[in-house]
């Protein structure tokens, strides 16, 4: 006697599960560049170079001398407001404008203070070499290292980029910068007068 039944089901293996993103260092695996955590399809990168991130000392100093002139300045206009007003107010209100005053300078040389500490900030920093990865996009990524060492993996990204097979770990630094706007990025470009005119300053 024959029975149709349904088959036994299978017995079920657990998924594999995927490998981890490498959280550190520079690597390229499965037409993937990692950086820290961070996935660049290697198809999607259109430069790869190397250059010196260079602190702006003298924008930051600048900045710190127009600061400081300005609050100095109003200061320096309250104290003689203060000074020419003082003979017209009675005796206790001239103290209270005196306090007022005194709260002013003190406001003045705490902000004097930090002026110049967000100036010494950018003018004592060091340069950094800099190997970045621009995409097609807006995205930037961006390492440190030794300079020999960064222009070798220029190379080596360059070369994964046209080998489907490419895989390679590098060990690089990443950067401790507060504010990248106190740094100078890449190549400067300056422009004289006109139009269509550009000059490159390296």
């Amino acid at each position: 006697m024959e029975t149709h039944g349904t088959p036994p089901p299978k017995p079920t293996r657990p998924p594999v599960p995927a490998d981890p993103p490498p959280r550190y260092g520079l690597v390229i695996s499965k037409r993937l560049l990692w950086v820290y955590g961070g996935a660049y399809p290697l198809e999607n990168i259109v430069r790869v170079y190397t250059f010196v991130l260079r602190p702006r000392r003298i924008e930051a100093f600048n900045r710190f001398l127009k600061r400081g002139g300005i609050t100095l300045a109003v200061l320096v206009v309250l104290m003689n407001f203060t000074a020419s007003s003082s003979s017209s107010y009675e005796y206790g209100s001239r103290d209270d404008l005196d306090d007022l005053l005194g709260f002013v300078q003190v406001c003045a040389v705490l902000l004097l203070v930090y002026y110049f500490g967000d100036m010494a900030t950018v003018v004592f920093a060091r340069s950094h070499d800099v190997l970045a990865i621009e995409t097609n996009g807006r995205s930037t990524a961006l390492v440190t290292g030794k300079r020999d060492r960064l222009n070798q993996l220029v190379r080596e990204i360059a070369e994964a980029i046209d080998k489907p097979d490419a895989e390679f770990h590098a060990s690089v630094g990443t950067l401790a910068v507060a504010n990248y706007g106190n740094y100078y990025f890449g190549d400067a470009v300056n422009m004289y007068g006109g139009s269509d005119n550009t000059g490159m300053v390296k």
